[in-house]
């Protein structure tokens, strides 16, 4: 019996060569949690320039990238858009860590954002490419919207004219729409309508200073 120690030793270093035997594995935990899983919201809300700029401020975001989606044209160009006949909006398609910033968060942003209220416009910027619109992913993304639309409502006189969607497919803009502001925020519109909406923002502590993207 005194020797049934240094058996059990000798057994445990044949599995460990064998491979059978792993202590690192038996300290990991086995509901892991697999930190690089990213999902992915589609909001727009008048101009993407904006749009992008505030997302992209935010902890958990990693990416932010200004697109089409909503209409019917193919590959849409931004001259298209703008002729109003492609039905699409402009748009951002927000890539981010449901472990650092849920969907349902990005909603309450969207919300103090843009105005909701009005219809086909954000400021001087009129005609349906400029409408609110959240784009959904799965049923899921479809509930927590329309519950978030729901509650958000408390927050505004007139009535929020949203549209909840599925996404059919979102056409990334030209490259020289990506990161806009950043890029250029000495330009008119980013000083006049872009960096008084993030410095409102900022001061709320809804978003940070500078980009909180990682790609």
């Amino acid at each position: 019996m005194v020797k049934a120690p240094s058996d059990m030793k000798q057994l445990f270093w044949i599995l460990l060569a064998a491979g059978v035997a792993n202590p690192a594995a038996w300290a990991q935990p086995s509901n892991s949690m697999n930190t690089n899983k990213t999902e992915i919201a589609d909001f727009g809300g008048g101009c993407f320039w904006c749009m992008e700029a505030v997302f992209e401020r935010l902890p958990g975001v990693n990416s932010v990238t200004s697109g089409f989606a909503g209409g019917t044209t193919e590959n849409p160009t931004y001259q298209e858009v703008c002729t109003e006949t492609t039905g699409h909006a402009e748009v951002t398609e927000i890539v981010f860590d449901p472990a650092k910033i849920s969907y349902d968060k990005l909603l309450e942003v969207f919300w103090q954002a843009h105005d909701p209220t009005t219809l086909n416009r954000q400021g001087a910027d009129e005609g349906t490419s400029y409408r609110s619109i959240i784009l959904y992913r799965d049923e899921k993304q479809k509930l927590e919207a329309e519950k978030s639309k729901l509650g958000a409502q408390a927050n505004f006189r007139n009535p929020i004219v949203t549209e909840i969607v599925p996404l059919k497919k979102f056409y990334q803009a030209e490259d020289y729409h990506q990161e806009y502001f950043d890029q250029h925020p000495d330009q008119g519109y980013c000083q006049v309508v872009i960096a008084p909406k993030l410095e409102k923002l900022e001061k709320a502590k809804v978003i940070q200073e500078t980009p909180q993207t990682t790609k």
